[in-house]
């Protein structure tokens, strides 16, 4: 079936028309409240993957995300936007960056949401088959990747609708360190 026909681009819309920009507890709720006009069931299931702009206003937009296959966004942050995610199919891991304590991964299942602030730095780790909607208030701008680089924490800016990078070197040195508190 042909993806469009999986999306109620009408209905999505009208939620869109928030009137304001949102908390990040609004964007959950509101990717919550659009993946009642997505039919999961009806998207091609081909290739890697994708992401699709469900919608974009003045306070906030939308990405349908679908991974076919494993997909880590490595360590980023939204530029200032919020984030609210609603898992549709299989299972989202949220780990915020976390410095001097142990680790906070927490997997996210079919029906489950999650939301992180403006300000927050984060990975989403998609399991192979996982399907997600995105809600960002205000739109994103850009988006910082994170990686370790010689030692050094480095930020690299990035347009938003570019894919993240994976954050190899710093998802290491984060298990390291945590793997040295015990």
């Amino acid at each position: 079936m042909d993806r469009v026909a999986a999306i109620d681009r009408g209905a999505l819309e009208k939620l869109a028309a928030t009137g304001g920009d949102l908390t990040p507890e609004e964007c959950a709720s509101l990717a919550r409240a659009a993946a009642a006009h997505v039919d999961s069931t009806a998207l091609e299931r081909g290739g890697e993957g994708s992401f699709e702009l469900l919608w974009r206003t003045e306070h906030s937009e939308a990405w349908l995300n679908t991974w076919w296959e494993p997909r880590d966004t490595g360590f980023h942050d939204h530029g200032g936007s919020s984030v609210g995610v609603y898992v549709l199919e299989g299972t989202a891991r949220a780990e915020g960056l976390t410095v001097g304590g142990s680790r906070r991964i927490v997997d996210y299942r079919a029906g489950d949401s999650y939301s992180s602030p403006a300000t927050g730095i984060h990975r989403m780790d998609h399991e192979a088959g996982a399907v997600t909607i995105h809600v960002y208030s205000p739109p994103l701008s850009m988006i910082g990747h994170y990686e370790v680089v010689d030692g050094e924490l480095h930020r690299h800016s990035g347009a938003p609708d570019d894919i993240s990078p994976p954050s190899p070197g710093l998802a290491a040195a984060l298990a390291a360190s945590a793997g040295s508190e015990h």
